[in-house]
Parts: C-alpha cells; structure tokens; sequence
C-alpha cells in the first residue's frame, strides 16, 4: 500500500502515549486499540495524526481541510457521551466527503438499536431469543410470552456495559430491580431476552460488497465461581485480572460439526447484509444445547487491539495485523465515491 496520511479519530480520553514502556497492564488496557492502531500504521510507513473527539465536530473540519488525509480512521464508539451519536460522525464524515474507515451511519443505526435490529433478523428468520423493551419511567410488566430466566441489557450501549451476573433473572422481582438499575445508572430503555444457556460463539465479518467470514472465535469461560452463568459480563470483557484469575481466554470454536460451521456462516453474511453493515463486523451467537446459533447482537466497528477477538480470527485466517489494518483501510477508501478518493 503506498503511504497514506491517515487521521485518526479517537475519544480524548485513549489518545495512546508513543511507548508502552513503563506503562500498567491495566493502563494499557484501557487504549490498546488506539496505541496498536497508530503505532502499527506507523511502523508500515504511514503519516497518521490522532485527533481526540468529543464534543466538537470542529476539530475535525479543520484537520481534514488543513491537513487533507488521504483517510480517517474512526475509531470513535461515542459523541457527546452518547453510543448512538456515533453514526452522526460517520454522517458528517460522508458530508465532508473524506474516505473513513468502519461502517456506514445507516448500519450504525440499526445494529446499535437492538429492538429494530432483533425485528429485522426475526422477519428474515434468523433464529434469536425472545424480547421485550422497558421503556424509561414506565411500569415493568413482563409480557405472558416472555419466559423466565432472562438477561437484563440497555437497550443502545454496546461491550458488556451493564452487564453482570444479576443481569439474569429468574423473578418478575429482580426483573423490575434490573430493568430499575438499567434505567437509572446506565441511563437508557432496558431490553430483557429470553436467556440462552450455551457456548458463546463471535464471527467476523469483513467487506462491502464481498464478504470475508473469518474463523468462528468462541470466549472460553474457565473457572469461573460455582453457580455464576456464563455470561460475557464487564469483568469477564474488560477485567485483565479477573481474566487472568479465571482463566478466560477466547479461541477458536472447537468441535463444530461443518455443516453448524457453514450454517453459523451463512447467518453471519445474511445478519450482515439485513442490517447495512460495511467495513468490518463481529456477530454475536449463544449456541444451545440442541445446536441452534441464537443472534445475540451485531457490533460494527468492533475492537481491533491485537489480543482481541477480532484481530485473533482474522491471524488464524491468515491475516497478519498490519494487512488487516490495510484490508479496513482499503475498504474505507474503495467505499467512497471518485468526489471522496480525490478530496
């Protein structure tokens, strides 16, 4: 790939440091992507500027005419605080006619609003559990068709927020306390599905026109304490410790039989395609008992640090870090129309 100046947008609060040295584990954690992004861009020859964003669009009008990127790398999951203001950048970016990287605003909107998103699917016949939503400042009543257990989510925030083992209910009691917790300190709608015991299984799903399904990545919950339901909680996502001290780890799924395999990837394409994704995806199953990849959810613009699921299916792939960068800023510019390649 010939060398790029490549505008980096990041919260404020990631802007990775030049060197890891000295830094904690859990320092690190915190900007992985970030820092693995820029420096791996950097080492293949790039000119990359990070850009922190988070309030203002400004900042981003003025880098983009004053600097002229060939590219912007968007690495933002927020505006305003807000995980659905996310697809108004990648809209103001398509305003500005710049070439960026990641999905689409259209595909945004939809695999961030669970509720339209689970319609969509479930009109297309993609197995998923039933649901129901809990408005804010409204009465908890579960409908008769929605069965106990169920796990408690917020209806728009993405990467476990929220999440923890009293997220499952078995009760119309601790559905109320849940759905109360939800609304109250994470601040949206509550989604409560009908939960799903089985293996969690993540696909990768990458390209506009032509996909590339990578290997089915399954997170392998280790010791984790008697009784606790294995379940992607915070701590089981984001806690390098707690990681550590369980023995979490993610891999390949083993022993699937290929006609599952298939059938997991066929439903990952056509997830992909219902909901507008472009760019780069990871789909999220619970697989039962019985055999059946229930749809969990679809994140665009996953994370891509090196140890992170993503990044791990695309090497097992065949795709070394520094080329999956490249393929997501290739499908970022080949995206854009001539007016974009030639801003």
């Amino acid at each position: 790939m010939k060398r790029l100046r490549v505008l980096v947008l990041l919260h404020p609060d990631l802007m990775p440091p030049d060197s890891v040295e000295g830094r904690s584990e859990q320092e690190i954690h915190r900007w992985k992507t970030e820092y693995d992004v820029v420096s791996t861009l950097r080492e293949a020859g790039h000119e990359v500027r990070p850009l922190g964003v988070q309030d203002e669009l400004k900042p981003i009008r003025d880098e983009i005419e004053s600097w002229k990127p060939d590219v912007v790398f968007n690495l933002l999951e927020q505006f305003h605080g807000e995980a659905v203001y996310d697809q108004n950048v990648a809209s103001y970016l398509e305003l500005l006619r710049i070439p960026y990287t990641g999905c689409n605003p259209r595909g945004l909107m939809l695999a961030r609003g669970k509720d339209l998103a689970k319609k969509l699917l479930a009109y297309h016949r993609i197995p998923l559990p039933a649901f129901a939503v809990f408005p804010m400042r409204r009465k908890v009543r579960r409908p008769p068709r929605l069965g106990l257990p169920l796990i408690v989510k917020s209806l728009n925030e993405d990467a476990s927020y929220g999440i923890a083992q009293a997220s499952v209910v078995e009760s119309d009691e601790k559905l109320a306390e849940r759905v109360g917790f939800i609304h109250e300190r994470i601040g949206t709608a509550a989604i409560a599905e009908q939960y799903i015991d089985g293996r969690e299984l993540y696909v990768g799903v990458m390209g506009n026109d032509r996909l590339r399904v990578l290997p089915v990545w399954e997170l392998e919950f280790g010791s984790m304490a008697q009784g606790a339901r294995l379940i992607a909680t915070e701590k089981v996502k984001h806690d390098p410790e707690y990681q550590e001290r369980r023995g979490i780890l993610h891999g390949p799924a083993k022993d699937l039989p290929p006609q599952l395999g298939a059938r997991i990837e066929r439903s990952a394409k056509r997830i992909y395609r219902t909901l507008e994704l472009d760019g780069y995806a990871r789909i999220d199953f619970r697989l039962s008992a019985d055999g059946i990849p229930y749809y969990i959810e679809a994140n665009p613009n996953p994370e891509i640090a090196r140890v992170e699921e993503f990044a791990a299916a695309a090497l097992q792939d065949g795709l070394a870090y520094p080329d999956l960068l490249h393929r997501i800023v290739t499908l970022g510019i080949s995206r854009a129309g001539p007016a974009e390649r030639e801003h």
